[in-house]
This record gives C-alpha cells, structure tokens and sequence, in this order.
C-alpha cells in the first residue's frame, strides 16, 4: 500500500530510541523527509545512522533541541518553521510513591509531556491550518484512560494530552488537517528491557520468560498477552500520519492488545 508520504516533512520528538524511533524509521521507510530530535547531538547522529541502516537512502536531518524549553522549541521552529507531520512523542514515565513527588518534578514532567507538544501544535498547526492540510499526532498511553497508581503524575500528563488533542481537532474543521492520539500499551522498547531485568534479578530468566511472566502478573487483561513492539506502534502512527486515514480526526486510538477493558 502507498500511504503517499513521499515529499512530506515530519518531526518526531524523543526519536533517539524506544517508540519515537520506531515512528521516524517506519516514516522514513515510506518516503517522508524525517527530522530526528533529542537532546544529545551524540544521540541523534546514532540514531541517524541506525535508521540509514535499516532504511535505504532515508531522509533524515537532525533536531537537536531540549522541547521540554522555551528556548529548544525556540531554536528547533526556527531551523524548521514549517512541517507537514508533527508527532508528539517525547516523554519521560519516571516510577515514584504519589507522596514523594515534589513540585518541582510534577513542573518538570509536565514541561517534558505535556508543554513540550502545546508549543509545538501551536506553532505548527496554525501553519497547517493556512495550507489546509497536515497531521499531528500525539503519542499518550494506556495510563491516560487506565491510570496508573505508581505513576500519578506521568497519567495526568497523558490524561492532559487527550483533551488537548480532542480541542485541536475542533479547530480543523473544513481542511485536510487531522490531530490524534495513539495510546500504545505495554510496549518492549529498551528501557523496558532493563525494567524487566531489574523486577527479576536473580531467576535466571531469558528476556522472553521475563516477558511472558510480567504480562501474567501485572498485565494480566491483555489479550496478546505480550509487549507491544515499538514497530507495531511505528507502523500505526505512520498510517495515521498518511492522507488515507483523513476520515480519523479527532479520535483517542488504543494500541494496547486489548489491555483496557473497555468497548470505547
């Protein structure tokens, strides 16, 4: 199939690893101009060259740039003032006790998930929203409809972008531009890797008897019963940011293999 992205410029933030990786390679592979960002120009020339590696004569350019700042947003608009994809996929999801997160951390995550896709969509979309035509992703969680007790703060930021998507969308009314959210599950991206490690320490298991016993334990309504792949989630996103999927607008898209138990 053609998702007709060929031409077509995209930012992924946080596209040094995990998820946001995964979305700029499956972008990549379908033609579209991809700008990679992180924080680190070491990180973002690695991630440059994984990509070209997997994907025959990608059209990668950096975007290094701090998003959770004024002054990054600031620095990546100006090098890039207009785009036709926007994925909003940076975050952090650090594990903490509810009563030992300070306000300066609630600040800090909100900056990094929720701010960091607000200054974005407000600069971009306006653009989209002149030429008619564009997409913006936002990349949130199960957490955002299932929160999670040891992670309060990181569901609010995910709640939060659901209702800033959902309000973006009113303002496409009449053109080609659609804003959504994907809320990936469970998903095996490297950090992951090494949570699973550290949960079974000292049992000796493979990564797949890790996997399948996590899942049992503390996913247990999964229906795949199994870690997302970060592809799986690539392979969506790049979808949703193709001219085929016009009619999705608006919309909270789950990823998550049946993890919520919900009909909506």
């Amino acid at each position: 199939m053609d998702l007709q992205l060929h031409g077509k410029t995209a930012l992924v933030t946080g596209s040094t690893a995990g998820i946001g990786q995964a979305i700029a390679q499956s972008l990549a592979a379908e033609g579209a101009t991809v700008l990679i960002n992180g924080r680190s120009e070491d990180r973002v020339a690695q991630a440059i060259n994984d990509i070209s590696k997997n994907v025959k004569n990608a059209d990668l350019k950096p975007a290094v740039a701090d998003l959770s700042t004024n002054e990054g947003f600031e620095s990546l608009t100006k090098k890039y003032p207009d785009l036709d994809i926007l994925i909003n996929n940076m975050g952090i999801f650090p594990t903490r006790d509810f009563f030992e997160i300070s306000d300066s951390e609630w600040e800090h995550i909100f900056n990094v998930n929720v701010m960091s896709g607000i200054r974005l969509s407000r600069h971009y979309l306006e653009k989209m929203l002149q030429k008619k035509e564009g997409r913006i992703i936002f990349i949130s969680s199960e957490s955002a409809i299932s929160p999670a007790m040891e992670m309060v703060h990181y569901s609010a930021t995910k709640t939060t972008q659901l209702a800033i998507s959902r309000s973006l969308a009113e303002l496409t009314r009449g053109t080609n531009v659609t804003v959504n959210t994907i809320l990936p599950g469970s998903t095996l991206t490297q950090g992951v890797e090494e949570m699973l490690d550290n949960l079974y320490p000292n049992e000796k298991l493979t990564l797949e008897e890790a996997e399948k016993k996590f899942m049992s334990n503390n996913r247990p309504t999964s229906i795949i019963q199994r870690l997302i792949r970060p592809k799986e989630i690539g392979d969506f996103a790049t979808y949703i940011s193709s001219p085929l999927s016009s009619a999705i607008n608006g919309t909270a898209l789950r990823v998550d293999g049946g993890l919520v138990r919900s009909v909506f």
